[in-house]
């Protein structure tokens, strides 16, 4: 046979062999566990939940210790400083503050142990006792990582709040837990100065930036606080130290309240003689929207030791881009787990992300250009953003420069789909030079694994970022209630549209759920409500035993489980699959059923939509949609359409708009099969992007129906009157 032959043949062969071996690689397998009947399956590598992977330790504090020790002289946190602040004026009239930003200056692990050494001992020197709890109120920063492992060294139970907290969640958050000291920044002191008197507990307030910037007249009522700063309280510790509190295993280290807590409903205050009763509502919604996740040591090693587990080659080459809220489980857990092996963290914002970020001086670098790192993690939203961007510049360069790309694109997705007549080698390597090169230097040019979480990802999105990141994506599933673990897909699965398999620290069972028509029997996948067992499942909820213990349970091996309330199937090779969620089901008038989820996950593929809420009434036999519409694309298309325009405001409004925007919601319904009823009849286009600071999103940028529904009542009733 010819050399020729053989060197073309042998290639394919190898190639063929092991994407055979990998399709029928089973990556989950039937567990036998106890609890409630159901269909479980365990991590294919461990046949029993990993508590630990390291060796002796068994706590966050003796982790990050280990970690200092071992990696003293590597860098481990990265702070860019500010140079200068700019205000930009817009076409509008609108002012937009704009930053220049320096290189990244790091603090090695010796330097990072030290200073938590010091601010532990400092939270002593200025009062605060064993037994207290200390909240962390500030946007994500390489202090905030510091205080928590001062904390952790003191055994000090973190109270984490995000950033964006409305003032009635600051308060129930505070005055529900106790706290005796807050951590923040200046933004967040304002926040606590403007409602200190519905604040019982707090004695001190510590800090993150040395120049406090307080008003003399907003501080009448805080003259029972006494405010540091955080230098103050570093050095204080440094000049006085104190032996370390360690914690057990059992402690409780963090306080997490879940993402729905970022905001309350709203009464009006016309109801002025109905007080009695607006007091009282106003506890029990309290109570049922704002839950605190207890969450022992034990709990986040677990599923930090799971995960360490799934992510490949990690290790001291890594640099970790961290800019998601630490407040939330998905952020904290990552960062406790790059410090552990000795990667690098380089601290950013949403806002200063990329060199095109808002927050960006023009010219200037973003964090990932400067940064370039290895890792990220990132929820839905944004890699829906990094997709929507880079094709609306696609679009807009036109030419052959956007056939060029289209070519690109679509010969690699035949390959990654599996065709043999896609590009691989040698076209691959030719067309990651001439056209992706450009798309992976928008996040630093490195990244070789991304992590996904909070929310379902769009096939279509994980696949744009594979091909043109050129980095797999490792989508997670996990709650607050189970520190973030339960399944995690690993790096050499291709597919899309799954959560992956258990992660190692998790049992994943299936539980019938006749009401809603899935039970473990179908066929030719078990279906059923997703209860994730293992010892990463916390305690649960802070001062609420009722709800504790309607949705976790222990089984007669001593084993904790958490019903999630969302549905799921496994597929043959033990992986997860989200295909509904109990709450987000409702019954149309003829007996279908809409999930809405799955109806917005699908929508939000259309380049138009920023954020879309789906809404269905079961008195009647349609479902309908709010839509924010993405300004960029939208205001795109109707320049290339010839289409005069005001603002983006009066743009929305139009009857072309709406067209055009319905016709890409229907094409977008096609593709992912969407049943007729399940397809929306009706929508209403919103000009205005939902924030955590609107109320309207989460923190993690996750849906408050309940506050959209209320905001938007007449725009939803409105749709049911015709």
């Amino acid at each position: 046979m010819s050399a020729y032959i053989v060197g073309v043949l042998a290639p394919l062969l190898l190639t063929f062999a092991l994407r055979s071996f990998k399709k029928g690689k089973s990556r989950g397998l039937p567990a036998d566990v106890g609890g409630e009947p159901g269909y479980a399956i365990r991590n294919y590598r461990f046949t029993s939940p990993v508590e630990t992977a390291w060796a002796g330790i068994k706590t966050l504090a003796d982790l990050f210790e280990q970690a200092c020790n071992q990696h003293a002289d590597k860098n481990l946190l990265g702070t860019r400083k500010v140079i200068s602040r700019e205000t930009e004026v817009n076409q509008h009239g609108k002012s937009f503050e704009k930053l220049h930003l320096g290189d990244y200056e790091w603090m090695s692990y010796g330097q990072a142990f030290q200073v938590v050494c010091n601010f532990a001992s400092g939270l002593a020197q200025i009062g605060h006792k064993t037994g207290e709890r200390v909240a962390i109120f500030a946007d994500t920063r390489e202090e905030w990582f510091i205080a928590l492992q001062a904390c952790f060294r003191q055994n000090i139970t973190v109270v984490t709040m995000y950033a964006s907290l409305g003032e009635e969640a600051i308060c129930h958050s505070l005055n529900e837990t106790e706290v005796t000291t807050v951590i923040c920044g200046n933004k967040e002191l304002k926040k606590l100065i403007d409602i200190s008197g519905q604040i019982d507990t707090v004695e001190r307030v510590i800090c993150m930036d040395d120049e406090i910037s307080l008003n003399p007249l907003s501080t009448e009522g805080i003259n029972s606080w006494k405010v540091f700063s955080y230098s103050e309280v570093e050095k204080n510790g440094r000049e006085n130290p104190v032996e370390a509190n360690l914690p057990l295993p059992s402690d409780v280290a963090v306080v997490m309240y879940t993402s729905g807590s970022t905001g309350l409903p709203k009464v009006r205050k016309s109801f002025v003689l109905l007080i009695f009763l607006f007091i009282l509502v106003k506890k029990i919604l309290m109570c049922t929207f704002i839950q605190g996740v207890m969450m022992t040591h034990s709990n986040v090693l677990a599923t930090v030791s799971a995960v360490m587990t799934i992510v490949p080659g990690l290790g001291g080459k890594d640099v970790y881009l961290a800019y998601l809220p630490l407040a939330h489980i998905l952020e904290l857990a990552a960062e406790n787990l790059i410090a552990a092996v000795g990667s690098s963290i380089g601290y950013g914002t949403p806002l200063t992300l990329t060199d095109t970020s808002s927050k960006i001086k023009r010219g200037t670098k973003g964090d990932a250009s400067a940064l370039r790192p290895t890792l990220m993690a990132s929820v839905p939203a944004i890699l829906d953003r990094v997709r929507d961007g880079v094709r609306n510049k696609v679009d807009s360069a036109g030419g052959l420069a956007k056939t060029l790309f289209n070519v690109a694109y679509n010969r690699r997705l035949s390959a990654i789909n599996g065709s043999w007549l896609g590009a691989w080698g040698l076209e691959k390597l030719l067309w990651n030079v001439l056209v992706f090169r450009k798309v992976r230097a928008i996040l630093g040019g490195r990244i070789r694994f991304i992590l996904s979480g909070g929310a379902p990802l769009s096939a279509d999105t994980q696949r744009f970022i594979n091909i043109c990141l050129g980095a797999p994506i490792g989508q997670g599933y996990g709650l607050t209630e189970t520190c973030a673990g339960g399944t995690f897909s690993e790096y050499d699965d291709p597919s899309v549209g799954r959560v992956g398999a258990p992660l190692p620290c998790s049992y994943i069972k299936l539980i019938d759920w006749p009401e809603g028509g899935y039970l473990t029997s179908d066929s030719p996948m078990p279906r059923g409500e997703i209860v994730i067992g293992g010892p990463n499942v916390t305690l649960g909820y802070f001062k609420n035993d009722e709800k504790t213990k309607e949705v976790y349970k222990v089984d007669e091996r001593g084993l904790r489980w958490f019903y999630t309330g969302d549905i799921g199937q496994f597929h043959k090779d033990g992986c997860l699959e989200i295909i509904d969620r109990k709450k987000d089901i409702v019954k149309l008038q003829h007996g279908e059923y809409v999930s809405l989820g799955k109806v917005e996950a699908v929508l939000s593929v259309s380049p138009y939509v920023d954020n879309i809420m789906a809404h269905a009434n079961s008195f009647h036999s349609y479902c309908v949609a709010l839509v924010v519409a993405s300004q960029s694309a939208v205001e795109s298309w109707a320049v290339q359409k010839g289409i005069e325009f005001d603002d983006f405001t009066s743009l929305c409004e139009m009857e072309e708009t709406m067209k055009e925007i319905y016709g890409s919601l229907l094409k977008a319904a096609k593709t992912g099969r969407l049943e007729k009823f399940e397809i929306p009849a009706k929508i209403k286009l919103l000009s205005e992007a939902w924030t955590p600071e609107s109320g309207l999103v989460t923190a993690a940028l996750k849906l408050k129906r309940d506050v959209i529904r209320k905001t938007f009542s007449e725009e939803l009733a409105k749709f049911y009157q015709s």
